[in-house]
């Protein structure tokens, strides 16, 4: 059985990772462990490089804390100004002990209520759960489950992008840019 460890102990995270690894080598068993690490970057991200970075940081920290696995997972979700609004997506870091992939989630654009709430430099689930009047909905649905009503959840976003992310794995025998380990 192969081990993942998701650089959080979201449950939404945890199991996106799991979901995009079942779906992207079906005939492997996987146990999946969440731990708590920094990202080095911004608690609300700004951009999708330093998002990007904060995927990377926290895939590479939870690596260094539980070396005992197979595959280590980062996710994290940023903003960005585009047009003078504020789009919204997740970047997922995969590392092996001998390779790594990335991939970037869809973009969507948030309502200005919310984006309001970002440049008074509330996070986004906070700013969700204000503007909607929930709790914790970065532990649930998220900003894309809430907007859509669920037509695409945190949960099948982060799928997704964890199977972009896995890419250079599955196809070991081509080279990718990015998949070299530094």
């Amino acid at each position: 059985m192969e081990k993942i460890i998701v650089a959080s102990k979201n449950p939404v995270k945890i199991d996106a990772a799991l979901r995009g690894f079942q779906a992207m080598f079906p005939a492997q068993d996987f146990s999946v462990e969440g731990h708590s690490v920094p990202s080095g970057v911004s608690a609300q991200p700004m951009t999708s490089s330093e998002t990007r970075q904060g995927a990377l940081n926290r895939a590479q920290a939870v690596r260094s804390k539980i070396p005992d696995a197979a595959y280590w997972v980062g996710i994290e979700g940023g903003v960005e100004e585009e047009d003078g609004e504020l789009v919204v997506f997740a970047w997922v870091v995969v590392l092996s002990a001998t390779a790594r992939g990335f991939s970037r989630t869809a973009t969507f654009y948030l309502p200005q209520e919310i984006t309001t709430l970002i440049h008074q430099g509330v996070e986004l689930g906070d700013a969700d759960d204000q503007v909607f009047g929930r709790s914790n909905s970065k532990q649930q649905n998220g900003s894309v489950g809430i907007l859509t009503g669920d037509a695409v959840t945190r949960l099948t976003y982060y799928e997704q992008a964890t199977i972009l992310a896995l890419v250079p794995f599955k196809n070991a025998h081509l080279t990718f840019a990015t998949s070299s380990l530094p």
